[in-house]
């Protein structure tokens, strides 16, 4: 792969056979499933980094039908996905859309692992986040990524956009959830411990030459992994911190873009067409306060590449967006933290607390409006909905008590129970010796507190919650405390003092409502006709899911199926220009 460090070095009219605007996961798989076809590709980066959100997410990447997940789940079909997908999602995307994306998806993937340094692995529990509906599964669908050794990049290293600093630690070690249950368990187990002592030495050696480890998880393995598989061939220019100007349209569709950095303009030709990957629509003002109302732009936690700038672009040539999501983004709780240098940390509370004994959230009335177990999605969108009072709960209260700080945590709040003077001192975290005091200081009324967290403890002793149904999936099961003693991991009573909370407000983690596509990945017009040469893959892509979050990886996953499909149309379309 070649890096451009100025426009300039291209001449103007340069042609490339695919253009790439977006070099996050899936604008990445798309330029790297088109150059492994043998196309000539340019990709388009407008920020300093590459990776995207998906740098920051667990990397998770829901694929039905692989080699990888029947190695764990033999049974599961493809019949069974659809079916799953046919229940959750309904008539709110084509049908077609979603077979496409199944009957695709082992052969993208083989192709990464055969082709690429790819490589996915099944994890051995990972139920569909909807596990009572008919077609689920609790393993084999969703795969993450290896760890991957971030010195096999070199010099490209620096380009990998950064984890958030507060789901790492020891100054920039990257852990994912098999090395946190090792580091909690290292004085009990041999096997963790030496699994322990072997990272911590390497992060050791790490930060010996480099400002942060160098060992991969999650979403910064499976962006360096595609940043190292592109780095090895040689028909891949990439170009960073540069914008996307306009889409030129000829006769035969969208041929050509026109790109600037700087100050610098050059137009580019495309033989085979752009495939839109910038990923999507959540930080553009105009479109997020109709798309998204209410949700303030400081409660996104989405990189910041996300414009929706190439949005604007691709409807001046006809592009339309498609229509009937359950909602216009994916959602989770998040909780705010102002960082020594002045940014804003927001924490995603995806598994490590919402769903753990002894941990339950109320709304400024003191009382619970939702069952804490659910998927973050579903809990994001419980918090905009109106209260007994009407209002939202914007925002919403984690309260847990001193028990299940020391071994949960409670967002930034690390397992342990201590250093918590920080944490206190900036209002992040609330600390009272009782309920009542705890109330005060959050604002709320503490008469419903104590109430609300009398009647959870009777709940929590009887391990059953007849007024929200918390911890009764195989999904919600899978997020509490298999070792706790009660009859249900999710359900514990809040009886230790003092007592903690932390303010949560939804936090959009990405987009589900994009441009309407066909089954390659072609973005339609107004008539249901698609563009010549203009793909969308990603969150430019309205999501086949349809607003639905149905399981882990459900962006990711099809992101890296229809850049696979779409990179497959492009060098057909290219061939057939040639031959005729």
């Amino acid at each position: 792969m070649k890096r451009l460090q100025t426009l300039a070095e291209l001449p103007e009219g340069a042609a490339f056979d695919l253009v790439v605007i977006g070099a996050g996961g899936a604008g990445m798989a798309a330029a790297l499933f088109a150059a492994l076809d043998g196309q000539q590709v340019l990709l388009v980066e407008r920020t300093a980094h590459v990776g995207g959100t998906t740098a920051w997410s667990a990397g998770t990447c829901w694929v039905p039908g692989t080699r990888e997940g029947a190695a764990v789940n033999p049974a599961d079909t493809l019949a069974e996905a659809a079916r799953y997908l046919d229940n959750a999602i309904g008539d709110r995307t084509p049908a077609a859309l979603r077979q496409a994306f199944l009957d695709h998806g082992a052969e993208a993937i083989a192709q990464l692992a055969a082709r690429t340094e790819v490589k996915l692995r099944a994890y051995a529990r990972h139920p569909d986040y909807i596990s009572d509906l008919g077609g689920s599964t609790v393993a084999g669908r969703a795969l993450e990524p290896l760890p991957f050794d971030g010195r096999l990049l070199g010099e490209w290293f620096a380009l990998l956009r950064p984890p958030i600093p507060e789901f790492t630690v020891l100054g920039g070690m990257m852990v994912d959830r098999t090395d946190i249950n090792h580091l909690l368990g290292m004085t009990k187990s041999f096997a963790s411990l030496r699994h322990s002592v072997r990272i911590l030495a390497r992060h050791g050696r790490d930060r010996l030459r480099h400002a942060r480890g160098t060992r991969l998880v999650m979403g910064n393995a499976l962006v360096g992994r595609l940043l190292y598989s592109l780095s090895r061939l040689p028909n891949v220019t990439l170009a960073m911190e540069t914008e996307l100007m306009r889409l030129q349209r000829g006769d035969a569709g969208i041929d050509g873009v026109v790109l600037a950095q700087r100050g610098q303009r050059r137009s580019v030709a495309a033989r085979a067409g752009v495939v839109l990957a910038s990923g999507g629509f959540n930080r553009h003002p105009e479109r997020r306060q109709a798309l998204l109302p209410g949700a303030d732009i400081g409660w996104c936690p989405g990189a910041p590449g996300h414009t929706g700038e190439a949005h604007t672009l691709a409807e001046a040539v006809g592009a339309r967006y498609g229509s009937g999501a359950m909602s216009a983004a994916f959602w989770a709780p998040v909780s705010r933290r102002m960082r020594a240098d002045g940014s804003t940390a927001l924490f995603p509370h995806f598994v490590m607390d919402r769903a753990k004994p002894g941990v339950l959230a109320v709304n400024a009335a003191g009382e619970r409006f939702v069952n804490e177990s659910t998927s973050y999605h579903l809990f994001g969108l419980a918090m905009q909905q109106p209260g007994a009072n009407g209002q939202p709960s914007i925002p919403a209260f984690l309260v847990c008590d001193a028990a299940a700080l020391r071994k949960y945590g409670l967002g930034m709040v690390r397992p342990g129970g201590k250093g918590l003077a920080p944490f206190l001192a900036d209002g992040y975290l609330t600390q009272a010796d009782t309920l009542a005091g705890l109330a005060q200081a959050l604002g709320i009324d503490a008469q419903r507190l104590q109430a609300t967290v009398e009647r959870f403890n009777t709940l929590a002793r009887s391990g059953v919650d007849s007024d929200f149904h918390r911890g009764e999936t195989a999904y919600q099961r899978n997020l509490g405390d298999p070792a706790w003693p009660g009859p249900n991991p999710c359900l514990g009573p809040l009886e230790e003092g003092p007592f903690y909370a932390v303010r949560l407000y939804p936090g959009d983690i990405g987009a589900a409502q994009g441009f309407a596509t066909d089954a390659d990945a072609r973005v339609l017009d107004a008539q249901g006709q698609p563009i010549a040469g203009l793909y969308a893959v990603g969150n430019d892509m309205h999501s086949i899911m349809g607003g639905v979050y149905t399981a882990p990886g459900i962006t990711l996953g099809p992101g890296i199926v229809f850049a696979h499909l779409a990179a497959r149309h492009a060098g057909l379309r290219l061939r057939e220009a040639v031959t005729t």
